[in-house]
């Protein structure tokens, strides 16, 4: 069993930087992949980068990538988002989402609660 828990959401204007990051416990933090997901009111949620269990492999949606950094810290037992240039059409709930169980579509097995991201015109 894993337990996520994100943190470091908040209300930024346009253009500004926020870093997420995702505390895991349970199962050794290092020995699966993980990624972050979002969801906007009213629409799915959305794929936004993931990163495999040593960190050396990420990937990005194409609406981030440039822009946002996915990172983890085996030793803390944490992942980070580093969000950058941010845009209002940004503004989500963002997820993490531990232990991969499908490639296509992406599925996780472990899911944190959200942490909200607000980005201001």
């Amino acid at each position: 069993q894993v337990q996520l828990v994100e943190s470091g959401g908040g209300l930024v204007q346009a253009g500004g930087s926020l870093r997420l990051s995702c505390a895991a416990s349970g199962r050794t933090f290092g020995s699966y992949g993980m990624a972050w997901f979002r969801q906007a009111p009213g629409q799915e949620r959305e794929f936004v980068a993931a990163i495999n269990w040593s960190g050396g492999s990420t990937d990005y949606a194409g609406s981030v990538k440039g822009r946002f950094t996915i990172s983890r810290e085996n030793a803390k037992n944490t992942m980070y988002l580093q969000m950058s240039s941010l845009k209002p059409e940004d503004t989500a709930v963002y997820y993490c989402a531990g232990l991969p169980v499908r490639i296509s579509p992406r599925e996780y097995a472990y899911w944190g609660q959200g942490t909200q991201v607000t980005v201001s015109s």
